[in-house]
């Protein structure tokens, strides 16, 4: 029994004491690879300080010569315009592909090799879609809208409906996103395009045509309030003279005049929204917000210059170590 109890003992000891090598080592190559570093930087430190100055450099100069810009104009396609929307940005991509100069010149944009990409896209509101209140036939208008993503999300996942091509273009607002490899101005590029975009005779027609008839409904409705207005103040000299006459009377009129205020007070949302609406339909491809020449720094852009350097030492490194591992291989087979 004593002799397992001693052979166990020693076992473990043995165990340990092979541990406790293996740590050292461990740590003893830490140091060894850190000191062999710091030998590293010191015998190349003005190849490795020349490096990045070089790679600094480099960046800023591929960073200023590459500058990147976004503008963004929010529209409002009227009179079922969308389709067109699309339709002609379609067209005017591909002449950006194509480098028809005498196409963009004749819609006046001179410098349209500055522009290196333009998309449209909808603004996702689900809920001002399904909450359209803004138009005439509100109630029957948002029970349609919501029955159409209701059926459409029971066959496939909300997200995908709400992103889909048929559906996102009945929202109001889309987006016109235009990327240019330098500044822009609004007056060379942004006026010129959407001049080009509300160049359409039949729906320029149906545009003033929509305009005359709000402008008539708002008349109507200021006239409607005047008559409203003439038969409140009749009313309550009626009441005034009838405050002493029996409560049936008084009543009666009374009922009547609240009718006349709620009647007048739909009439006036009614004129606010015509007055908005009219407002919007100015043109049919109505812009209602634009900002240009946004900094893009997604990506690489803008950020060269702390690349390069740290590209250049990675290179650097990599062909030193490749030159050791190289040499000492070599060695060993003429050592063989």
């Amino acid at each position: 029994m004593s002799n397992k109890s001693e052979q166990n003992s020693n076992a473990e000891e043995i165990d340990l004491g092979v541990l406790i090598k293996k740590i050292n080592n461990f740590f003893s190559s830490i140091f060894l690879n850190f000191f062999k570093g710091i030998l590293f930087i010191k015998q190349n430190g003005i190849k490795i300080i020349g490096l990045i100055i070089l790679g600094i450099g480099l960046g800023i100069l591929i960073d200023i010569s590459n500058k990147s810009y976004k503008s963004e104009i929010i529209v409002i396609p009227n009179n079922d315009g969308t389709d067109y929307l699309y339709s002609k940005l379609d067209l005017f991509n591909s002449k950006l592909e194509e480098e028809d100069g005498e196409f963009f010149k004749g819609i006046g944009i001179n410098n349209f090799q500055s522009i290196s990409k333009l998309k449209v896209e909808p603004i996702v509101d689900i809920y001002n879609f399904v909450n359209n209140s803004a138009v005439p036939l509100a109630n029957a208008q948002t029970t349609q809208n919501f029955e159409l993503v209701k059926l459409l999300s029971e066959s496939s996942d909300i997200n995908k409906v709400i992103k889909d091509k048929l559906t996102s273009k009945n929202y109001s607002n889309h987006s016109i996103l235009i990327e240019t490899k330098g500044e822009i101005s609004e007056n060379n590029v942004i006026k010129p395009l959407l001049i080009w975009l509300n160049k359409d005779k039949y729906l320029s027609k149906i545009n003033e045509i929509s305009k005359a008839s709000i402008a008539n409904k708002i008349e109507k409705n200021e006239q409607e309030i005047m008559q409203l207005d003439s038969l409140i103040s009749q009313i309550s000299k009626n009441m005034g003279k009838n405050e002493r006459s029996s409560n049936l009377v008084y009543n009666n009129e009374n009922n009547q005049i609240n009718g006349l205020f709620d009647l007048k007070n739909k009439l006036i949302n009614e004129i606010a929204n015509q007055k908005i609406e009219l407002v919007k339909i100015d043109s049919f491809i109505k812009e209602t917000s634009i900002v240009i020449n946004i900094k893009n720094n997604k990506g690489i852009n803008g950020k060269m210059k702390l690349i390069l350097p740290i590209l250049f030492l990675v290179l650097f490194i990599f062909i030193n170590a490749f030159n050791v591992f190289y040499k000492s291989h070599l060695q060993k087979l003429k050592q063989n």
